[in-house]
């Protein structure tokens, strides 16, 4: 598996996570913080749809902060329903895999910016595969708080560990995505 496979296998998983953890809870639960310093749910899916839709359009030949994001907006409350909210989730995962999903093992060095910082295309996937995981795993603590005993797991469960391992244990080494598990 290249990098940009494994990559994007890595980013699928993470949607998947905020996927299911939007599943979990009540509309009102999704627009719901803890403080006036925190941020909700929604809030959240609107800084990553707003970060995506500007890294990643034209991202290899324009300035990955554009013009036109106002990113400040990203953090007030501007979306008031559940299917507004899913659908720029969708909108900004469309827009970052269709950037990254044709790209070439060659395309990895060529240099693209971001407020006028050079990076490599490398750097520039492992910085957006540190940022919205970090974002995508506030929302899942705030989704599994909210659900509280109604929360399902999205991983391995409490108290399966040792069931877990011992599964994978009994079999052949194999090479594959540890994303696999997950589906």
């Amino acid at each position: 598996m290249s990098y940009l496979e494994g990559t994007i296998k890595q980013f699928e998983y993470y949607k998947s996570l905020g996927d299911k953890a939007m599943a979990q809870i009540t509309e009102e639960q999704l627009f719901w913080s803890p403080n006036a310093e925190s941020n909700s749910i929604a809030v959240i899916v609107q800084h990553i749809a707003g970060n995506m839709l500007s890294r990643w359009t034209d991202f290899l030949t324009t300035d990955g902060e554009k013009e036109w994001r106002n990113r400040e907006d990203e953090f007030d409350a501007v979306i008031t329903n559940k299917t507004e909210l899913l659908r720029i989730w969708e909108q900004g995962w469309n827009v970052f895999f269709n950037a990254i999903k044709p790209l070439t093992e060659s395309d990895l060095e060529r240099i693209v910016y971001i407020r006028n910082q050079g990076h490599t295309v490398t750097e520039a996937i492992q910085r957006q595969l540190a940022h919205y995981p970090y974002h995508i795993g506030q929302m899942v603590y705030l989704a599994k708080m909210m659900a509280d005993s109604n929360w399902q797991s999205l991983s391995i469960p409490r108290g399966n560990s040792k069931q877990f391992n011992d599964a994978h244990f009994s079999q052949e080494k194999q090479r594959k995505h540890f994303t696999d598990d997950f589906k």
